[in-house]
């Protein structure tokens, strides 16, 4: 009898397993055959590569290790010390956001704010742990060139110091998507997001050089994504950062 009850929350929870791997699955894009295997094929195909390394390099970089650098927030967004960042036009249909998701959408009639906000969600997670963890490879497939270059130099810098950074993302506290627009033939979304992340970097004898291993800090990150809406491969990738305090 206990047996059988046994085998039934294993099916029960085998059921669980597999509603969340295929709403993963959907979450960025569904796989057509024509894309190379891994969760990191998201992010592989990049439709700025018309731009020119200096446009890009402008408007991309990024140093994951500082914290203190003052984003350059659009006007589109509070920024008041007493209330949460939000776009100051509600979502009506006139609202930026609300004309932004119908010019993706006559796009690309697949997309979901709520299923990409859930697949950006996790790609912020891997993007993270791969940069805290000096994981090149784990990168590649997940950003555009220019990015990819600007993190790859980065870890290359913190490796030829001998530094090791400790970065350990505690939760996400909150995820909403606050741009969207079409460029193009490329599509954009910026997603904010509020996490509590505890950041560190240690010398080669472990001492402590910068952040504070001890303290978890609120971090707010706007992460813009892209992709080619007249290419096949419907993933999406990372093209920018940036950082408030």
């Amino acid at each position: 009898m206990g047996n059988g009850f046994q085998f039934i929350d294993i099916i029960f929870f085998a059921m669980i397993a597999i509603f969340l791997i295929l709403r993963l699955r959907g979450a960025l894009g569904k796989r057509d055959g024509n894309e190379g295997s891994g969760f990191q094929d998201l992010f592989k195909q990049d439709p700025a590569e018309g731009e020119t390394a200096q446009e890009n390099e402008e408007n991309n970089i990024v140093n994951l290790s500082q914290r203190n650098i003052k984003a350059d927030v659009s006007e589109n967004f509070r920024t008041d010390d007493n209330e949460t960042d939000k776009p100051v036009n509600e979502m009506q249909d006139d609202s930026p956001l609300a004309a932004g998701y119908a010019q993706l959408r006559h796009n690309d009639s697949n997309f979901d704010d709520e299923d990409f906000t859930v697949g950006a969600r996790v790609a912020f997670e891997m993007i993270l742990k791969a940069y805290s963890s000096a994981d090149v490879d784990g990168l590649k497939d997940l950003l555009s060139n220019e990015v990819y270059g600007n993190f790859a130099k980065a870890i290359q810098d913190r490796e030829q110091a001998g530094h090791v950074m400790e970065d350990t993302l505690v939760g996400i506290m909150k995820s909403e998507i606050v741009e969207a627009y079409m460029e193009d033939r490329n599509a954009h979304v910026t997603v904010k997001f509020v996490s509590e992340q505890v950041n560190a970097i240690r010398d080669e004898n472990g001492d402590v050089v910068e952040g504070e291993p001890n303290t978890v800090l609120t971090v707010t990150d706007f992460w813009t994504f892209a992709r080619d809406t007249k290419n096949t491969d419907p993933n999406w990738f990372l093209v920018a950062t940036r950082s408030l305090d």
